[in-house]
């Protein structure tokens, strides 16, 4: 395999469809050949110790793994592979007579299609988001585990890859302020897994370690059709594939962090969470984001090496040390606090709570999505009755339960955090307090208000739209008003009002919390 192969193949006779314009991308493992309608990926004879190409068999052997692989994630995306046969200088695809080379065929899509390149145009939002968050989450409930007592699931196989950043990167560094931020993060990352050990195994035996993509970020998704599609997962090397589910998603986390998409990222990370139900994953996240942002920075240093140029030098550095600050940051004393919202279903509880995700960092936990976790959809024979079926009383006290279960750890873990729920009980108020005591955090009480008409609109809406959780009619609603306990004295001095019919009552929300707790 070599460029005068890749010059050979830009021949429009050689391929059995119409070729556009010919286009090569090359990275340090690949050439892709754009045609128009297709490409063609080719790997390179190259060995980096965690990948081997060298031999012609095993370019074929992963050619086949990267389509098998890929197609869990996408459909008609990735094609065949083809053996190339006569020579490098008159080379035939799929022609008679031995391989000397072999091409992975997909359907070719637009390059600015891109999530990296629909970002860097300022057209990223957050229904690519919600629509990343829902695809992975469906992608690790499918994917296959691995075995309890594969070699990969103990938790010194897990914690390796990060401790081998720490000597891989070392020696690059010379900045004796380089050397003691690594010492630092090392310590950091050490401390960390001793604490996080028996959870590490714990995620082996609740079969959290499963056959993932590997290398999701937001060059690594694209919009075909409309829809958003990841591609290009590791199919080279098992370590890096058979991971832990949240170190899969840290990864991208981590991308749209070190993209100024901190909203995002906290968008994403609570969509996946709603949808996994993996909220011990919390107590992982900045260990495992920390682990990416360190690859991504001895990738950086890799480079130096190689550079002899002062500016060019000078520009790697400045890309590794963005990149060890943002591991850095993943290991600050975190700043938290427990607020519930509290008002009667539509009033725009769930807005509230994501105003609070995307601008605070905080963790949602939402009512509607634990119930059905729990017990399920309301049957059909039981909806518009406020205290039937999934909402008896039995079932609620239940679901608050839970609903201070994982507060408790999300706090714990060190993250802010929203309830959102009705609240309308005194008795369920006062256990999110209790939580809030025994975990030494502030306890906020968000009292939503809005007019009638705005709620029986905003129903109306939801309804229409199908894709909220929440089963609450206009009866149901009435019925909340007109049941509800009021806040006494204690929790109206630890309560603000919201009316959320107003962008700036929100607004002032987030500079009064900005303003009183350290860290925001």
């Amino acid at each position: 395999m070599s460029q005068a192969l890749i010059a050979a193949l830009q021949n429009p006779a050689l391929y059995p469809h119409p070729v556009e314009q010919f286009q090569v991308i090359e990275t340090h493992i690949s050439w892709v050949l754009l045609t128009g309608p297709y490409a063609y990926k080719f790997k390179k004879p190259v060995n980096f110790g965690f990948l081997d190409f060298t031999r012609l068999e095993d370019r074929r052997h992963f050619c086949e793994e990267e389509v098998r692989l890929n197609q869990r994630l996408t459909e008609n995306l990735y094609l065949e592979v083809l053996p190339i046969t006569g020579s490098e200088t008159e080379p035939r695809l799929a022609g008679d007579g031995p391989a000397i080379e072999y091409a992975l065929k997909m359907r070719q899509f637009s390059q600015s299609q891109l999530l990296a390149e629909v970002q860097a145009r300022g057209e990223l939002t957050p229904a690519h988001i919600d629509a990343l968050a829902r695809r992975i989450a469906e992608f690790h409930r499918e994917t296959p585990q691995v075995a309890e007592d594969h070699p990969l699931c103990t938790p010194e196989a897990i914690i390796a890859p990060l401790r081998q950043n720490f000597e891989q990167i070392r020696p690059l560094l010379s900045e004796k302020a380089d050397l003691l931020q690594l010492d630092a993060l090392e310590a950091w990352a050490e401390s960390s897994f001793l604490r996080l050990r028996p959870l590490l195994a714990r995620r082996a035996q609740e079969g959290r370690i499963r056959e993932c993509h590997g290398d999701i970020h937001l060059g690594n998704a694209t919009l075909i059709d409309g829809d958003v599609v990841l591609f290009d997962c590791i199919e080279f090397n098992e370590p890096f594939r058979f991971i832990d589910i949240a170190l899969d998603a840290a990864f991208l986390i981590m991308d749209l962090e070190d993209r100024n998409l901190k909203p995002l990222a906290r968008r994403f990370l609570n969509a996946w969470l709603e949808h996994t139900g993996d909220h011990a994953a919390l107590d992982l996240l900045n260990l495992y984001k920390a682990h990416r942002a360190l690859v991504r920075a001895k990738v950086n240093l890799f480079r130096l090496g190689q550079e002899t140029d002062p500016v060019t030098r000078a520009v790697i550095l400045r890309q590794y040390r963005g990149y060890a600050g943002l591991a850095e940051s993943y290991s600050a004393i975190p700043s938290r606090f427990l607020a519930i919202t509290h008002g009667v279903s539509s009033v725009g509880k769930s807005h509230v709570a994501l105003r609070l995700v995307e601008a605070l960092g905080a963790i949602r936990l939402r009512s509607d999505v634990e119930r059905k976790r729990m017990f399920g959809e309301q049957r059909d024979t039981d909806k518009g009755q406020l205290a039937a079926g999934i909402y008896d009383a039995q079932s609620s006290e239940a679901t608050y339960g839970r609903l201070h279960e994982l507060a408790g750890l999300a706090l714990r873990a060190g993250y802010p955090v929203v309830i959102d729920a009705t609240y309308l009980r005194h008795a369920h108020r006062h256990a999110a307090r209790k939580v809030a005591e025994a975990t030494g955090t502030p306890f906020l009480i968000l009292d939503c208000q809005a007019p009638e008409a705005v709620i029986a609109g905003w129903l109306e809406q939801r309804q229409a739209e199908g894709t909220d959780p929440s089963d609450a009619t206009l009866d149901v609603i009435r019925a909340q008003q007109a049941g509800r306990d009021g806040l006494d004295e204690y929790e109206q001095a630890h309560s603000t009002r919201i009316d959320t019919h107003q962008a700036s009552s929100l607004d002032t929300l987030v500079e009064r919390i900005r303003q009183s707790l350290p860290g925001f």
